[in-house]
C-alpha cells in the first residue's frame, strides 16, 4: 500500500468499455517519515476522493480485487481517505 496526495483528475473520452463509469486520479506518492513527494501516478478512485485528500492507495493485482472486478485493466486503485496521521 502506498500514501498519497491527491493532485489531479483525468478525463478520458476514449478508453476500454470495462473503465466507462469509473473516475480516475493523479496521485502524487508521498513518504510520511520526512514528507517528501516522489513520482505521480493514475489510480481508479474507489472512495469518492477529492483534490488535497490523503490517500491510501493499493497496486497491481490489488488494485483489481478492489474493484470486484478481476479483468479490469488498472494498477492502482485508491481505497481510503487519511483523515489524520497517527503519531506515536
Amino acid at each position: 500500500m502506498l500514501i498519497g496526495i491527491v493532485i489531479g483528475n483525468v478525463w478520458a473520452t476514449r478508453k476500454e468499455e470495462v473503465l466507462n463509469g469509473l473516475k480516475f486520479m493523479v496521485v502524487q506518492r508521498v513518504d510520511m517519515a520526512d514528507g517528501s513527494t516522489h513520482e505521480s501516478f493514475v489510480a481508479v478512485d474507489c472512495v469518492g476522493a477529492g483534490i488535497g485528500e490523503r490517500v491510501l492507495v493499493v497496486t497491481g493485482s490489488s488494485a483489481r480485487k478492489a474493484l470486484d472486478n478481476p479483468q479490469t485493466p488498472v494498477d492502482a486503485a485508491i481505497v481510503g481517505i487519511l483523515d489524520e496521521p497517527k503519531s506515536e
